[in-house]
């Protein structure tokens, strides 16, 4: 959730500091804070609020010119977890001697007894984080080798931590230390630094090393060395990020929400075009997943199991629709903060399917290593590579969605279900489900879709008129049926998300069992009717919220003129196989909730107490 980021190099520290949190600003953070060894020493500055207030303040308290003139730094933009945003909890937080400065993503779950124990040996505290007991503990065992004392201090620790150290007493070095929350190594020229996510490394290199848990490094600015946490020498291979620094900006839209909305025909197209192959002389397609070692073995499966949270989980929900209708295999889908606690039956021939955007997701990831233990073989779903998720998974298969920065999640989402589909398709004619023919029309309204998507952009100025009328109302319902259901889910928690609106998802038979009891004239309800089988059932529930004086939405095809006397508004989407209408459908969904936010006057990209991936619990 917060964001970390370091510099040792040539150049002033300061600039590329400030500069670096900017870019975790859409990870959410309520301060924000830099150290810097200066001319004068280890100088630390810390402001509640925007990255503004940081900046303000340092040119408001610095005495003199060479105070912040310094060649290494570290800086942090904080989520409150332990004590209220302010000046004093910020990050960086120092030892008591004030030689020692640590930021600090996660959560010491021992804080406290470790907090005791510092102050019987007569360590005093200032502020009330988990991480000001980090630093003391550092300096406690410091004694000239801040790498020694940060080995015995990480050693006492429980819970969570990426860390970022400094010591006024080695100015030329600072250290990483991580377990569970991620940290990215980034390697210069006469210059390396740290961070939480790579955007914030991208305009210095693209050359990479991700810290896997425990691993510790020290960084100079000619070069980098690895240790365990016993001290031993590591050797790491290095990544080259592909994606620069322009991908991660705005690109001429207002938010990075809607031109990340804009993106789904690309990245639809870069996920589905790599796993599909060329026809062959009998005009057959096939689907090619040999990157999660898609062979013979999977049939010996008697279930799927998807676990994820989120927006992510909302992707397996659909999935399981997917996976039962076109493999005819029983499929369970868990919230993973849920998973990891109910105690689940695993059984080593289940196929476990494992979501996650960023691959850092605290929850996901615990669940993960409780089915890597019961002897489950893992496919991980994820957007970026290199991430925890990625490197501890089995088997991976990326979505290829380019890096997302708005924190209500939109590409990433589409190119889950199509990853989704292709794996299900797949497993069906594995199954003998699907046949050859079926399959290549299945594909031919795969490779339709992107350019379908891109048709519902160009209508968004419906959407956005719509929204003007509707951002007021005091709450918002969306139903369907089936895959509309579950697509459903997702459009209420985007409308929830940025623009603070109520609004909750049901299936459209279980309107009467309790949601018809919320409904009056203050309800707007968008109804999802791709399912065309389930058309008839559909009129009648629209027809029980209208009667009770709510305003109606459709969301439905662009062939069928069904709801048009009975919605107040019909948003058309182009016609697909029912089964895969959720990735076109939610697209006029993501479009209306961010309008409604925009018309509220709120920033869609950063919606407060949320933050784009979530690595505490």
């Amino acid at each position: 959730m917060c964001g970390i980021v370091g510099y040792i190099g040539n150049q002033e520290a300061v600039p590329i500091l400030l500069k670096g949190l900017k870019k975790l600003e859409y990870r959410g953070y309520d301060s924000a804070g830099i150290a810097v060894q200066g001319k004068m020493g280890l100088v630390v500055r810390k402001a509640k609020g925007l990255i503004k207030n940081l900046e303000e303040k340092i040119s408001a308290e610095s005495k003199n010119a060479d105070e912040f003139c310094g060649f290494a730094g570290i800086g942090h933009t904080r989520w409150a977890t332990h004590g209220e945003p302010s000046d004093v909890n910020s990050h960086p937080q120092t030892d008591a001697s004030g030689k020692i400065a640590v930021v600090h993503n996660g959560i010491i779950e021992n804080h406290g007894k470790l907090k005791e124990w510092l102050l019987s040996k007569g360590v005093t505290f200032q502020s009330e984080t988990d991480t000001e007991a980090v630093a003391n503990l550092i300096g406690f065992y410091y004694r000239g080798d801040l790498l020694q004392a940060v080995m015995e201090a990480v050693g006492r620790l429980e819970g969570s931590w990426g860390l970022g150290i400094i010591c006024a007493d080695e100015p030329d070095r600072i250290i990483a230390v991580r377990k569970e929350s991620p940290l990215v190594v980034g390697i210069g020229k006469g210059e390396n630094l740290i961070a939480s996510d790579v955007p914030a490394l991208l305009e210095y290199t693209r050359e990479v090393y991700y810290l896997e848990d425990r691993e510790i490094a020290v960084l100079f600015k000619d070069h980098v060395d690895f240790y365990s946490d016993e001290g031993q020498v590591i050797q790491k291979e290095k990544t080259h990020i592909e994606w620069d620094a322009a991908s991660a900006e705005k690109g001429g839209y207002e938010h990075f929400m809607l031109k990340e909305i804009h993106e789904q025909p690309k990245a639809l197209t870069d996920t589905l075009r790599p796993r599909l192959t060329a026809a062959d002389t009998g005009g057959a397609r096939k689907i090619n997943l040999d990157e999660i070692g898609f062979d013979a073995s999977w049939a010996q499966a008697s279930r799927v199991v998807i676990t994820a949270c989120g927006t992510a989980w909302h992707a397996g929900v659909i999935g399981k629709y997917a996976f039962e209708h076109f493999a005819r295999i029983p499929v369970d889908v868990d919230v993973a903060s849920e998973f990891r606690y109910r105690d689940p039956i695993l059984n080593p021939k289940d196929i476990f399917i494992i979501i996650s955007q960023s691959g850092e997701t605290a929850d996901t990831l615990a669940a993960m290593r409780m089915a890597k233990k019961g002897g489950a073989r893992i496919i991980a779903i994820t957007n970026v590579v290199g991430s925890t998720l990625a490197r501890e998974a089995d088997l991976v298969m990326y979505t290829w969605a380019g890096p997302e920065i708005a924190v209500a999640s939109t590409k990433a989402f589409t190119t889950q279900l199509m990853c989704l589909n292709l794996i299900a398709l797949q497993f069906g004619v594995l199954r003998g489900v699907i046949k050859s023919a079926q399959l290549n029309e299945y594909i031919n309204a795969l490779e339709a879709i992107p350019a379908q998507a891109e048709k519902i952009l160009k209508g968004k100025e419906n959407i956005q008129r719509f929204a003007s009328q509707q951002f007021n109302k005091g709450k918002v319902f969306f139903m369907g049926r089936l895959f509309d259901y579950a697509a459903s889910l997702e459009s209420a928690l985007k409308l929830k998300e940025i623009s603070y609106t109520h609004s909750e998802a049901f299936a459209a038979g279980e309107l009467k069992h309790g949601p018809i009891a919320l409904v009056d004239t203050s309800t707007l309800v968008v109804a999802l009717c791709t399912q065309s089988k389930l058309f008839d059932k559909m009129e009648s529930s629209i027809t029980q919220v209208k009667a009770r004086g709510a305003a109606v939405a459709v969301i439905t095809y662009e062939d069928s003129d069904r709801f048009n006397n009975i919605a107040d508004e019909v948003f058309r989407i182009p016609r697909t196989d029912d089964s895969l209408s959720p990735i076109l459908s939610v697209i006029p969904a993501q479009l209306f909730a961010y309008y409604c936010a925009v018309q509220r006057g709120l920033d869609p990209d950063k919606p407060r107490n949320l933050a784009k991936s979530v690595t505490v619990e």
